[in-house]
């Protein structure tokens, strides 16, 4: 016998007042699932981790979709899953994105942030 199919994962469905995903990050995003083989059911997962230069820091991942207990939220046809604990830190962020050769790339905006440093990844709330 074969054992059973595991459960899938149990989330909530969050909405775009925990994190919106602009225009500019969300073309980026969806190119990026797509040539991984995940637009159908991939997910941006967003998690803040200790470190960075002002204490805390963004870490961003391609992933297949959400794990037990995230929070889903679909912004910009982006699926973004983010864990109860990195929510309460990202609320109200956005996320864009840039191609400018010096300061490009992902960058959160986090009103939550009570402390950032010049390179736009790491805060202090």
């Amino acid at each position: 016998m074969s054992a059973p199919a595991p459960a899938p994962p149990t989330y909530k469905i969050g909405n775009e007042k925990l994190i919106k995903i602009l225009p500019n990050a969300s073309d980026r995003l969806l190119g990026l699932l797509k040539k991984q083989g995940r637009a159908e059911h991939g997910a941006l997962r967003i998690a803040v981790v200790g470190g960075g230069c002002s204490g805390l820091q963004y870490k961003m991942d391609l992933v297949d979709g959400p794990a037990n207990r995230d929070i889903m939220v679909i912004s910009s046809d982006v699926r973004v899953v983010i864990d109860p604990k990195s929510a309460l830190f990202v609320s109200g962020s956005e996320l864009d994105y840039s191609d400018d050769l010096q300061s490009g790339g992902f960058k959160v905006k986090n009103p939550n942030a009570v402390v950032t440093c010049s390179c736009g990844e790491s805060f202090a709330a």
